[in-house]
């Protein structure tokens, strides 16, 4: 017998229209959502290192983002938690060194992406170099994140689709 998901489903995908939210429920209910993703989403991508990460999302930034402020460091992080809706964190660290006053970028990804398919990965860091030029989640972040990846909002449905699987039934890839 199927569990309660409504809450699980609440979680990841409560924003979105009650006849999308139903079908995915009903897909998760007859044990077919993790066929549908795999189907989709056929494997995970190699990218385990925080080094290969970096290495990812500067080559975003330099096609789409060349005159945004420089970036730091990107991260996976293990203590970033998805239950507490963060899948990925943009951080601006100043620090004083001197008498000088010295800034840095920084991303960190949640670890729980290092087994993903890569077009989650790519739509997480769209995201957050998308807050190297808007800070907020307004309709100019919206557009910057289409420009650097024209299907980022199917794939952030897929994404909770998945995070919905992954929190009801546990690790697809």
């Amino acid at each position: 017998m199927p569990g309660d998901y409504s809450q699980t489903i609440k979680t990841y995908l409560g924003g979105y229209a009650p006849s999308l939210v139903s079908q995915v429920e009903g897909l998760l209910v007859s044990g077919k959502l993790g066929e549908v993703l795999l189907r989709k989403y056929p494997q995970a991508h190699d990218i385990r290192s925080s080094a290969a990460l970096y290495d990812l999302a500067m080559s975003f930034k330099a096609r789409y983002l060349r005159q945004s402020p420089p970036l730091s460091k990107v991260i996976y992080d293990d203590k970033i938690h998805v239950i507490n809706h963060a899948l990925g964190l943009h951080s601006y660290v100043s620090r004083v060194q001197g008498n000088k006053l010295k800034a840095k970028n920084e991303i960190r990804i949640s670890a729980m992406f290092r087994r993903v398919p890569l077009d989650f990965l790519n739509m997480i860091l769209v995201h957050e170099l998308a807050h190297l030029k808007e800070k907020e989640h307004n309709r100019a972040f919206y557009k910057l994140c289409e420009y650097m990846q024209p299907d980022y909002h199917q794939l952030e449905f897929d994404m909770r689709m998945y995070l919905t699987y992954r929190e009801a039934m546990g690790e697809l890839y």
